[in-house]
């Protein structure tokens, strides 16, 4: 992944910034939403997420569980291949058509800067990039041929449904703050090819290139890095910080698939 794959795997990416929370955010949405459409994201569509709040450890009890109603908007580009998630308290930038991460970061802090411009934020508390990779072997291969040994699960005489390796690594990044979490996760199914529940690309069309019309084998890489911390706005400190959050992504790409699969790749 240090150059451009011409048959790159990524299927999804986001880039997302946490920043202080606006709870009037109702009354920017039109200027963010008009600046935008004008950079090239005429789309627009407002949507309501139901949560539903239930009590935790050292919390009174509630006598029923609370549903809660947020709002968010969608800011997306015509052909929906990438947009903009906003809320009260984030902004993500998602596509299904990933190029390079030097023109995918940018993105996000055009979002980012739209939001400054209308609210004047104080800072971003948390900062994160995350990658789904599709692992879908060529006719007469197998998924084992694409990931290292070490993530292809328990096997055994039995029919594979589904198989999940988790690991979690503390990183050295910068400037703005000095220590990251990456999560990588490996899934294996035979199944048509999905997104985790708390990852869905909503607005966006999925890239043809991928598309399943039966269940067959394949893996998915879902890389998650992301640092927390209290960071000023300033665009160029966080982009530093963006793109040193994207090092470690590299190298965990690199220890996770085969020589063969970055050759397929290429």
């Amino acid at each position: 992944m240090s150059e451009r794959m011409s048959n790159a795997p990524v299927y999804y990416a986001l880039a997302q910034a946490h920043f202080n929370p606006v709870a009037a955010m109702v009354k920017y949405v039109d200027q963010i939403q008009d600046r935008l459409r004008r950079e090239g994201y005429p789309l627009f569509e407002p949507q309501q997420v139901t949560h539903l709040v239930v009590s935790g450890p050292g919390q009174a009890q509630q006598a029923e569980p609370k549903i809660q109603q947020t709002v968010s908007w969608l800011l997306t580009r015509s052909d929906r291949s990438a947009g903009f998630i906003l809320s009260s308290s984030t902004i993500t930038f998602h596509t299904t058509h990933y190029d390079t991460h030097k023109t995918f970061i940018p993105e996000l802090l055009r979002g980012l800067d739209a939001v400054h411009d209308a609210v004047s934020l104080d800072h971003v508390g948390r900062l994160g990039l995350r990658y789904l990779d599709a692992v879908v072997p060529s006719d007469g291969e197998s998924v084992e041929q694409y990931l290292v040994g070490g993530v292809h699960g328990v096997g055994f005489d039995a029919v594979r449904r589904h198989a999940m390796s988790e690991s979690v690594f503390s990183t050295d990044v910068g400037p703005l703050v000095p220590v990251g979490t990456l999560v990588a996760r490996v899934y294996r199914a035979t199944a048509q090819l999905g997104f985790p529940p708390d990852m869905l690309p909503n607005g966006l069309a999925l890239n043809p290139r991928f598309a399943m019309s039966t269940p067959r084998e394949h893996g998915v890489l879902d890389t998650d890095h992301f640092c927390e911390g209290r960071m000023p706005i300033d665009l160029g400190k966080l982009e530093e910080q963006l793109r040193s959050l994207h090092v470690p992504i590299k190298s965990v790409f690199k220890a996770t698939t085969t020589d063969h699969a970055r050759r397929a790749w290429a």
